[in-house]
């Protein structure tokens, strides 16, 4: 009898404690990790139609997650686009504009919490491995923002003195490798960049399997010069534009490779995009962003609709496509909603899409997104399945000579006189000026965008906003 009830406690005390692992287990925040490359257009993945770039990793992570066909970026343009990303914010919310150049007197400020101080506050490990570009002072710094560890560059891979118009347009000093806050080189080369990136993040993982973590991949490259190792040289039908895009491929692979071996990718959140469209003015070492209309450093679809890709095995249901309008800005609150994470104090633009991303909403997280570039310039607003843009300059390479193997062309500057309206879900290519049909639609794009003029200015009106804030100040 006595054998019999000692054998019950012990059973009650096993299933206990396979209860508390259980629940143990369940309970644990997912990790998340967001890739980021740099002027990869729409078109660059062959999930997303490439012709002639083989990308199996991205393509099978599409398979078994979900793949946004209406993603925009924060801006088109590097600076801006990663503020907006980290922040969930408008990135002249938060005074940040354009590529910030080496020794810039503004970069991110400390008052900002960006998704890895959000995430470190929750006990999250963080590191970034790749391109920082929101300042190089040291006040500006990944280590300054959330993240434990930093290696790589500050700004843009073509702030060095090798671009092609060194001296005549531009004068950069030597581009420095970091490691946290101290510079381990200057490069004189990058092709071994992809490759220290990938062995970077395996490596943090492996670290880190035991413990939540956040690490942020944000890939130099397909940003010109373009670089790639020996091992993926001459490898793409593409040219040195594919043999690059099918690098950051492998390095996917690695990373999601990592994770299975870990045992840990069902409970990972792995995100996958890119800052802006390709800078056509490259020619065969810019991406494409077809079939939609222009690239980087305009208001366009080409220059914002970004390929994204979503893996969460223990939320998102895979293979599915969707092609509600999500923008760079929404991602913030929706890694606070799966981590459970605070948002900041701070007023933030971003909604959280995660209820689009799991296939409970149809309706996009906002009523609209607003495409400012330069210093504040309103351009256009997405509306449903309407973009309308306000007259203003953008550039072209239409009917230019394109650049090639590294050398720029030169843009044509067009003026847009009048209010364009165009249905993109059906004219995706934006050919089709509808604005006199739909004066109905065109008043109450209007009326919102005059509502984001009010907080946020319009350079272009002359209109100053009153919930902007200032960027940092460097040290």
């Amino acid at each position: 009898m006595l054998k019999s009830l000692h054998l019950l406690i012990l059973s009650l005390i096993l299933f206990s404690c396979a209860e508390k692992k259980k629940e143990s287990k369940v309970e644990i925040p997912p990790n998340v990790i967001l890739i980021f490359t740099d002027d990869q257009g729409y078109q660059d993945v062959g999930t997303f139609g490439s012709p002639n770039i083989e990308t199996p990793h991205l393509d099978q992570m599409a398979k078994e997650g979900v793949k946004l066909t209406s993603f925009y970026s924060a801006q088109p343009i590097c600076s801006a686009s990663r503020a907006g990303i980290l922040t969930g914010c408008y990135p002249n919310r938060i005074g940040i504009h354009n590529a910030l150049g080496p020794g810039s007197p503004t970069g991110i400020n400390a008052s900002e919490l960006t998704i890895a101080e959000m995430l470190k506050n929750i006990g999250y490990k963080t590191a970034i491995f790749g391109k920082w570009h929101l300042g190089d002072s040291p006040n500006f710094l990944p280590t300054r923002h959330g993240f434990d560890e930093f290696f790589g560059i500050p700004y843009s891979n073509d702030m060095w003195p090798y671009h092609p118009q060194q001296g005549t347009v531009f004068n950069f000093g030597p581009l420095p490798l970091y490691e946290n806050e101290t510079v381990l080189d200057t490069l004189t080369e990058q092709s071994q960049l992809t490759t220290q990136i990938t062995e970077r993040s395996v490596d943090f993982i492996n670290r880190n399997k035991n413990n939540p973590f956040f690490l942020y991949v944000p890939h130099p490259q397909p940003h010109v010069p373009l670089f790639v190792s020996d091992k993926f040289k001459g490898k793409s039908e593409r040219g040195l534009y594919g043999d690059v895009i099918m690098e950051i491929d492998w390095s996917v692979g690695e990373i999601l490779a990592a994770l299975k071996k870990n045992g840990i990718e069902e409970n990972t959140v792995v995100i996958f995009t890119s800052d802006n469209g390709p800078w056509l003015a490259y020619g065969n070492h810019a991406g494409s962003a077809l079939p939609f209309r222009e690239g980087k450093g305009t208001a366009w679809e080409g220059a914002q609709r970004e390929p994204f890709i979503m893996r969460y095995p223990n939320k998102i249901t895979p293979g599915k496509t969707i092609d509600i309008p999500v923008m760079a800005i929404d991602i913030l609150p929706t890694i606070a909603e799966i981590t459970g994470a605070r948002l900041p104090n701070l007023t933030i633009d971003g909604k959280s899409a995660l209820s689009v991303l799991t296939g409970e909403s149809q309706e996009s997280p906002q009523e609209a997104y607003f495409f400012y570039y330069r210093i504040n310039e309103l351009m256009g607003v997405r509306y449903g399945k309407w973009k309308m843009y306000f007259p203003h300059t953008y550039r072209t390479m239409d009917g230019q000579e394109p650049g090639k193997d590294g050398l720029p062309g030169e843009y044509r500057m067009v003026e847009m006189e009048e209010i364009e309206l165009y249905d993109v879900t059906t004219d995706i290519s934006e050919t089709n000026n509808v604005a006199e049909d739909y004066p109905e639609v065109v008043d109450q794009i209007k009326v919102l965008a005059n509502e984001m003029r009010h907080e946020l200015g319009d350079s272009l009106l002359d209109l100053e906003g009153t919930k902007n804030r200032e960027a940092g100040k460097a040290e």
